[in-house]
């Protein structure tokens, strides 16, 4: 059962992360987060301390993610299987944590000075070994000959977009908020890109596995 304390900081971080990607970092009150939530202001203070220790909050409650999504690569498996379960799993962050993700990717625009060294480190020690997973199954043949830095962060701008540009996205697609058919075609669209453009074929029955770097 969800304690009150729990619960109180759950409703404050969500109102944290709409209002800090609705505003940035800087023109957020804590007195708009509190009305946002439906909790006195003193309860920002009581549970955050700070707004700064607020944001820090939102920042890794979109990190551990962001990391978590990486599974598929830290351990042997077939270039299709896991391209397309990382990519089905950045989709879902870009819907069920579009605030949050809003707010990551405008602290990464502004040179991530609220991460912590241990979030940088933590993050950029997955995307190389991410990068360095993708290289071994080029060595090995099981993929085209592309660049994997630039393949993940294809990855990454592909699926990102659907959070950081949900507004222009409903926009041109007429609707007022995209549903489970948009982003299952989301999905699907960018792991057909992805497969196809790398000529990464289907993994095998039987489940054979690849090499991981």
């Amino acid at each position: 059962m969800t304690s009150i304390r729990e619960r109180n900081k759950e409703l404050i971080l969500r109102a944290a992360s709409e209002e800090f990607a609705d505003k940035g970092f800087a023109a957020t009150k804590t007195s708009d987060i509190a009305a946002k939530a439906g909790l006195p202001k003193p309860n920002i203070y009581y549970y955050f301390k700070s707004k700064e220790n607020l944001y820090r909050e939102v920042l890794e409650s979109i990190i551990e993610p962001l990391l978590q999504a990486s599974a598929p690569f830290n351990q042997p498996g077939h270039p299709a299987d896991v391209l397309r379960a990382y990519i089905r799993s950045k989709i879902r962050i870009s819907r069920e944590l579009s605030y949050a993700s809003k707010v990551f990717a405008s602290e990464i625009m502004h040179g991530a000075p609220h991460l912590s060294a241990e979030q940088t480190e933590q993050l950029n020690r997955q995307a190389k070994h991410n990068i360095a997973c993708i290289q071994s199954w080029i060595d090995q043949g099981l993929m085209a000959k592309v660049d994997p830095h630039h393949l993940l962060f294809s990855i990454w701008a592909a699926t990102q977009t659907y959070a950081d540009f949900d507004w222009q996205i409903s926009t041109v697609t007429g609707k007022a908020s995209l549903d489970d058919a948009d982003y299952e075609a989301a999905a699907d669209t960018i792991i057909r890109l992805v497969l196809k453009g790398c000529e990464v074929e289907q993994a095998p029955a039987g489940g054979s596995q690849a090499r991981s770097a």
